[in-house]
């Protein structure tokens, strides 16, 4: 079916105990000898970094991107799996999606439960992607886990443990893989992909502020004194914010901090009611966008 790029970047589909905990510690090649291959289908593997996902950087999710335009530069590459850890693992997805412009997919996978388990997820969440990623074309980034194909933008994190992880909550599923097959059931509403951005020396600061009861706008202006050029803001509701956030907001923007804003609400869009010029999400993956446009 085809020449499948993995590129590994750690997370618990590399992880092994350590005696006092898990760490990212095997390579591709390792992790890729815990799973069949599909019929067909061909593995190089490129061992990018080796990361606990929740202390990957930005620095790392350019290089991420960056390494998939250089793998895709070669005609002769059908697609492309990243293995990545779960708890960051849609911020990368976004990212990248947001720059692909490839007929070809890229599949992002992980695991719940560590290399060597009894149980372990690893193995056939890996030869469902390299499936996915041989057998479709036009869908963009994907995400395959736990028997299930999601688009990349509006997909996050849902179960901190159980084995289905991710869902998009506000749309249907996008497909699903079964018996060496994988069934699309929509295709994905894709804008145009923006260009590559630089490597820069160092990223933007980009800052998330989660609104609530009581909420004032203390950590809204420490994250700009601290030299945030974009903040998230995390509303209620459809996006919705005190008077005195709507005031910091229009300050922060008036001093050039892009200011983008999402829901707390797991479903749903977001909308502006006197907000003035702040950038949209309907979902967490807005720190991405907002990081992304700074760089």
């Amino acid at each position: 079916m085809g020449r499948i790029v993995v590129i590994s970047t750690g997370g618990t589909i590399a992880s092994r105990w350590q005696g006092s905990g898990f760490a990212a510690d095997a390579d591709g090649r390792e992790v890729m000898a815990t799973a069949p291959l599909p019929e067909g289908v061909t593995v190089e593997v490129v061992d990018l970094f080796s990361v606990n996902s929740p202390r990957l950087t930005t620095a790392h999710q350019l290089t991420l991107l960056h390494t998939v335009h250089e793998v895709l530069a070669d005609p002769g590459v059908d697609g492309i799996v990243v293995t990545h850890g779960t708890d960051t693992l849609e911020e990368s997805a976004f990212l990248v999606d947001l720059h692909h412009h490839d007929p070809r997919s890229v599949v992002f996978t992980g695991a719940q439960l560590p290399m060597g388990t009894a149980e372990g997820d690893g193995p056939g969440n890996l030869y469902d992607a390299l499936l996915v990623a041989a057998t479709t074309r036009e869908l963009g980034v994907l995400i395959s886990f736990a028997g299930r194909v999601h688009a990349a933008r509006g997909t996050v994190k849902t179960q901190a443990v159980a084995l289905d992880a991710f869902a998009d909550p506000s749309r249907e599923l996008l497909g699903k893989t079964g018996f060496g097959k994988v069934a699309v059931l929509r295709r994905p509403q894709r804008p145009e992909p923006l260009p590559l951005p630089a490597m820069p020396e160092r990223p933007p600061r980009v800052d998330i502020v989660m609104h609530h009861s009581d909420g004032d706008p203390v950590l809204f202006e420490a994250a700009m004194a601290a030299g945030a050029r974009g903040i998230v803001l995390v509303g209620t509701g459809a996006g919705n914010a005190t008077p005195e956030i709507v005031d910091a907001v229009r300050g922060a923007v008036a001093r050039g901090v892009l200011v983008a804003l999402t829901t707390r609400v797991a479903a749903g869009p977001v909308t502006i009611l006197g907000l003035g010029p702040v950038w949209q999400s309907g979902n967490a993956a807005a720190r991405a966008r907002a990081a992304e446009l700074l760089a």
